[in-house]
């Protein structure tokens, strides 16, 4: 038996998803409530597997529910549940140890699937949230990977050449350097960029405002 403890603000979707929690199979809802002023006391109350709470509460947010329940007790799973796509409020929410982040949805099931997948150890995500994880994860791992190119001040002055569309034998006539010392240049470039072309080159250099 999974105990769920409710935390939403939205009475119609309250009462609607606490009969259905109720109802269902395996879950046993230990109580829901429309704020979360009191949660770590609750949560200490009625010791749940599965806290659901909503992001946008009054008095208390949800996040700083969240962290005041992981301060307390980092075992408790707590599922984030929300109408809003937002960014930052997906990060901080997984940056304070949300076991999950689901969007609202209709369908009372996909909350049963979701304190399911977090109750069994999984770290439920709606796909779309998942998607956008995904995306704020790379983009950090890009910026990461930004700061740890250190290119010389000649290899700059090489690819600021190439930004330009010139040749190996006009960079060389720039930079007063020999054809195999541009080639050499060229060549590093490509390791520290991760690229094997010099459109490629380009591109990033642009991209990453690196000349």
């Amino acid at each position: 038996m999974i105990s769920v403890l409710l935390f939403e603000d939205n009475k119609n979707l309250r009462e609607s998803l606490s009969l259905y929690l109720a109802s269902t199979d395996g879950l046993w809802l230990s109580g829901a409530y429309a704020d979360a002023t009191d949660a770590v006391k609750l949560v200490k109350k009625y010791k749940p597997d599965v806290v659901l709470m909503d992001i946008q509460m009054p008095h208390l947010s949800g996040i700083e529910a969240l962290i005041a329940i992981k301060t307390n007790n980092k075992e408790t799973k707590v599922l984030m549940q929300t109408v809003f796509e937002d960014n930052d409020k997906i990060f901080a929410a997984i940056c304070a140890g949300a076991n999950g982040y689901i969007l609202k949805n209709p369908k009372p099931e996909t909350y049963v699937q979701a304190v399911k997948d977090v109750f069994n150890g999984g770290s439920h995500l709606s796909p779309v949230v998942a998607t956008k994880v995904l995306r704020m994860f790379q983009n950090q791992f890009a910026e990461a990977e930004k700061t740890y190119i250190q290119l010389t001040k000649r290899e700059q002055e090489v690819l600021k050449c190439m930004v330009k569309g010139m040749s190996y034998k006009m960079i060389a006539d720039s930079c007063d350097i020999s054809f195999n010392t541009v080639h050499s240049h060229v060549k590093n470039i490509y390791e520290k960029l991760h690229v094997n072309s010099a459109s490629e080159a380009v591109v990033k250099a642009l991209e990453w405002r690196l000349v």
